[in-house]
């Protein structure tokens, strides 16, 4: 069982430390993204480790697709096979059930898929998602849900968020059944729940104290980001994390933006995870703590200075904004490489400057300091 040690508390917000048998997470922390096993733009684990990732974070749907979890097991589980021996989340494969609305049928059993890569037919229930992530040996598995939509009427998310809590018991069931069997990787793998609910409060707030007397390893929140606006977002995270047990991580799912995790973390918000920074780079849309810029503006185009002067990321130690934005329009791949590189170092380094505000007793100041030195570019958002 994973111990979470909270270290200092400044209003709600946290810095602990999760200890895991893949190593210890200092949080508030955010988890690089890499679905398919890889970080998109290039990036490696080796690239990994030099811009200050502490999670990397896989995807079960994904991964099952292609190239298979049982290949994946048979070559030793997740971390030999993509060379990274640092703690890595895998999501359920629950959020596929909302993406590909089109493709699936909803059943009290599981979910019928028709993949997106060859069409062929795919079952995945919470036993199967919980096999797959066994397969894959990640630190940390996630329990099987559904994700509403943020516009559903009220009758269906409460039916979904119902079924969901019974797919959560059958998830937890079939993970401890799992980490007894012999040919299992990891033996100590941990399961998070997931709380849903979509904006309706008091189905949240429900979900949140039925699911906290699980005694569970982690506790998510899901189904934001997914169309509703910020303040609806950070008005469910003001009624629903305090019903999650403060002695356990929670995981806002999907988010966000630098502004997005800043809040977040405010209202007691550990595990963050999201596209943003790899999306938005390979973009050449980069993140700096005076704004967004975007590369491939004519002003960049003679402009011998870094992407963000000070920074130790590896692009801005050896490149110019001129040498990235030539590379961005020459469709060259280091272009995009670099401005990843770039993007999920600021989003790390962002992270450790909360560990430590929040350390000092001084997170709020931090956080409205930093919130409006990252307006300073106009015509940029957040």
């Amino acid at each position: 069982m994973a111990q979470y040690h909270i270290l200092k508390q400044d209003g709600r917000a946290k810095r602990a430390e999760f200890h895991t048998v893949h190593g210890v997470i200092q949080t508030p922390v955010f988890m690089n993204v890499g679905t398919a096993a890889a970080i998109k733009g290039a990036v490696s684990t080796e690239d990994l480790n030099q811009i200050k990732t502490q999670v990397e974070l896989s995807n079960t749907y994904h991964l099952h697709v292609r190239p298979g979890d049982a290949l994946i097991h048979d070559l030793g589980g997740l971390h030999k096979f993509m060379v990274w021996d640092k703690p890595i989340l895998t999501d359920s494969g629950g959020f596929q059930v909302f993406s590909l609305a089109k493709l699936r049928k909803i059943k009290e059993e599981g979910v019928h898929f028709h993949s997106h890569v060859d069409g062929r037919k795919i079952f995945m229930g919470p036993e199967e998602s919980m096999n797959i992530q066994s397969n894959l040996a990640s630190t940390i598995a996630m329990a099987f849900d559904e994700c509403p939509s943020s516009t559903a009427d009220r009758r269906y998310v409460q039916d979904s968020v119902d079924r969901t809590a019974r797919w959560l018991l059958r998830c937890k069931t079939e993970l401890a059944r799992l980490n007894t069997l012999e040919r299992t990787i990891n033996k100590e793998q941990l399961l998070f729940g997931i709380n849903q609910g979509a904006v309706y409060e008091d189905i949240r707030i429900g979900h949140a104290k039925q699911i906290s007397e699980l005694d569970l390893d982690g506790y998510a929140v899901g189904g934001l980001a997914v169309g509703e606006s910020h303040a609806e977002m950070y008005r469910i995270l003001d009624v629903t994390v305090p019903h999650l047990p403060k002695e356990k991580p929670t995981y806002l799912m999907g988010v966000g933006t630098p502004a997005n995790i800043l809040e977040a973390v405010e209202r007691g918000v550990d595990f963050f995870d999201c596209v943003y920074p790899t999306r938005n780079g390979r973009h050449g849309h980069v993140y700096t703590n005076q704004g967004k810029r975007n590369l491939f503006n004519q002003k960049y185009a003679a402009d011998e200075k870094p992407i963000e002067e000070g920074c130790g990321c590896p692009a801005c130690r050896r490149y110019s904004r001129a040498y990235i934005r030539h590379l961005l329009k020459a469709k060259e791949m280091l272009g995009m490489r670099l401005c990843v590189l770039h993007n999920l170092y600021f989003y790390n380094t962002m992270m450790e400057e909360i560990r430590e505000a929040i350390e000092e007793g001084r997170y709020r100041n931090y956080k409205e300091e930093k919130l409006y030195g990252m307006q300073q570019i106009s015509g940029e958002s957040l």
